[in-house]
């Protein structure tokens, strides 16, 4: 192995072996731990610690990293405490995640280390939005994000470097290539010579280095920093090194040949470079015992003040507590909340109209002006308008940096979003499609809800979802999904039915500081108009909307079932129907919801979506839990039937709820 110092001093050379050292004997005492039974798993990254090392010490210490879980060497470089990693990896609640994440799930601001989740591929993405934050400042900075060579077989490896080529990001992609995804050799995870030779099918120039050399790493990552900041662009990079332990110790390493471990013992990072330093006469035999007994002394000292702390106690206030973020403690926006909770409907001058497609375009209008650091991203939404044409003209008003055209990419473009948040951007993404979510339901649900609760990140983020059927779009434009995210703590379900709460549920979700999915019903785009007060405004999420006082059932729905419930009851006077609007399905309005049950004491849940699995199911056994005394007869669902959504408008008829409307409000009344 050869070295190049250049133009390194011998003060910075010590540091980076002291650098490179810290993490291995804190592995090698973890090891030790991990027979004791005193931390339940371990990821080991010994013998690929230059990498880790190198990266952290090549980058400012402000600029955001990408870590996986076999990278401690950055965390260790960014100087975190070691007592509070300590108490990390072994589930304290006195750690980075509150005992709630494991090992290296977790990130933290301070330090600008962004916590991986165990899907390894989605991280990248988030480096784009990162890269995107700085490139829009104008700031000469770079994000960092790892994937090892499995992880470069994931779709989001390939979205991510897309994107981040089109849009020209300052983000470098680092490979660590081990040899071995678990216990899957290269040769079965992919065909090309080498990965960095992927980096020109995207437009992007990438280097292959060997990644146990840590002058190397250093010097051709301050380079490429360099490079992405002066150009731009991203850069690729694949460091070839090699995993001396376990995937995780439990795994063994039975399925690699001997001769590799002989080999790799061979070109040991840390050993080669002491026979360096040693030749160079930058340290003696002497000194490095010293420093080997000085970081000896700190862990044993770091270890006892990590392994010192108090029994996990469960609270769950606490817990619940943390799902969400709290609003800002200083509103930087002004916006009267509107009071449009009763049938009665908001006290106002303005007597206004607008569709339900102006409503929202105009949410999103008034809330690009009411905050500068908001990004609109979608498939043909800058020149285009959208599919929908909600943001026709916005390109021309807002400039293409904030209207953003994205690549065919649901994945990337969530995970954008989340980089975003990392640096303080606002963004709402248009799916075009509510349909098209499923290609970017791993970052939605594994990423976005779940990134406050593991440590207290903020996802400030709003996906708008044009849903539901009506329209002869077939299986996959009609589908009601929602009820899949009402199953995920830490998101926000929205679904206005008229033009005024699309509008001020809008602002609201974009105001609020927690990831909110926004579901807008393509059949009542220009099909309803309603009054909408022309000011900037919110409706606030979690309330319900009383639609209609009555006395014989309560009809609870929301979205196109506010409409087909109104148009019932409107069409049938000799019915009294209680009607409510439930507008946000995740938090439900379970106040709102018993008040409905107590008016009539017999309730018909009404919704577009497929009857099993669907939010009515959840709300009928709430009310049977909660409101039993209430009840006069058994809770009914009426919903669409259980099949795709047909393409024919007269098998659409009938499969929608609508159809059978009628038929379950006459068994209800009979009871």
């Amino acid at each position: 192995m050869q070295f190049d110092r250049k133009d390194l001093t011998n003060g910075q050379l010590v540091h980076f072996y002291k650098s490179l050292l810290l993490p291995r004997m804190i592995e090698e005492k973890m090891l030790v731990l991990l027979r004791q039974g005193r931390i339940s798993k371990w990821f080991s990254g010994i013998g690929q610690e230059a990498i880790a090392v190198g990266a952290a010490l090549a980058l400012e210490a402000d600029e955001w990293i990408m870590p996986l879980h076999r990278n401690l060497g950055v965390f260790t470089s960014r100087n975190m405490p070691l007592s509070k990693l300590f108490m990390q990896w072994q589930g304290s609640q006195q750690g980075f995640s509150k005992g709630r994440e494991r090992s290296f799930h977790f990130g933290n601001r301070e330090h600008h280390i962004c916590g991986m989740i165990s899907h390894l591929g989605p991280q990248l993405a988030i480096a784009d939005g990162v890269a995107l934050a700085y490139k829009l400042r104008s700031e000469n900075k770079v994000s960092l994000a790892f994937t090892g060579e499995g992880g470069t077989s994931e779709g989001d490896f390939h979205e991510a470097l897309n994107t981040a080529a089109v849009w020209e990001l300052p983000v470098i992609f680092l490979i660590e290539n081990n040899g071995y995804g678990l216990s899957t050799p290269v040769s079965e995870q992919y065909r090309c010579e080498s990965l960095v030779d992927r980096a020109r099918g995207y437009g992007m120039d990438g280097v292959k280095i060997d990644g146990n050399n840590i002058l190397t790493v250093y010097d051709t990552l301050k380079g490429v920093r360099d490079y992405c900041i002066r150009h731009q662009k991203p850069y690729l990079v694949e460091c070839s090194t090699f995993r001396m332990r376990g995937h995780e110790e439990a795994s063994g390493t039975k399925y690699v040949p001997k001769y590799l471990f002989e080999l790799w013992e061979q070109k040991d990072p840390i050993r080669n470079f002491e026979k360096f330093l040693l030749s160079q006469e930058v340290l003696s035999e002497e000194q490095i015992e010293i420093i080997r007994q000085d970081l000896r002394e700190y862990i044993e000292v770091e270890l006892s003040i990590g392994f010192d702390t108090k029994p996990v106690v469960a609270d769950t206030d606490a817990e619940q507590a943390d799902i969400y973020a709290p609003p800002p403690a200083v509103q930087e926006f002004t916006a009267r909340v509107i009071d449009h909770s009763t049938f009665n409907g908001p006290v106002t001058e303005d007597n206004r109209e607008l569709r339900l497609i102006d409503a929202i375009s105009e949410g999103l209008k008034q809330s690009m002006h009411h905050h500068e650091n908001l990004l609109l991203m979608g498939q043909d939404i800058a020149e285009y308008g959208g599919a929908f044409k909600i943001t026709e003209g916005f390109v021309q008003e807002f400039g293409k940096a904030r209207v953003r055209n994205t690549p065919l990419c649901e994945s990337a473009i969530v995970g954008t979003a989340l980089g975003l948040s990392l640096e303080g951007f606002k963004s709402v993404m248009e799916m075009q499609f509510a349909d098209f979510v499923t290609v970017g339901f791993n970052q939605i649900v594994n990423n976005l809800a779940k990134v406050h609760y593991r440590w207290g990140q903020p996802a400030d983020v709003v996906i708008r979802m044009p849903t539901g059927a009506g329209v002869g779009a077939g299986p996959f434009h009609s589908q009601s999904n929602e009820a899949w995210f009402t199953h995920t703590p830490g998101l926000k379900v929205v679904y206005p039915s008229t033009p005024m709460d699309a509008k001020g549920l809008l602002i609201a979700a974009i105001n609020d500081p927690n990831p909110v999915m926004y579901f807008e019903h393509k059949a009542l785009y220009r099909s309803i108009s309603g009054h909408v007060p022309e000011e900037y405004y919110t409706v606030e999420i979690g309330k319900a909307r009383w639609v209609a006082a009555g006395e014989d059932l309560s009809i609870i729905t929301y979205g196109s079932g506010v409409h087909w419930a109104t148009d019932y009851a409107t069409a049938h006077p000799e019915i009294s129907i209680d009607i409510l609007d439930l507008r946000t399905l995740l938090p439900l309005d379970y106040e709102a919801i018993r008040a409905s049950v107590a008016r009539t004491g017999k309730v018909l849940l009404l919704h577009e979506d497929t009857l099993t699995g669907g939010i009515g199911g959840e709300v009928a056994a709430w009310i049977a839990e909660h409101c039993f005394e209430l009840l006069d007869a058994p809770v009914l669902r009426c919903a669409s039937l259980d099949t795709p959504v047909p393409f024919s408008i007269e098998l659409e008829n009938n499969f929608l709820a609508r159809a059978r409307l009628g038929q379950y409000i006459q068994k209800l009344l009979g009871y």
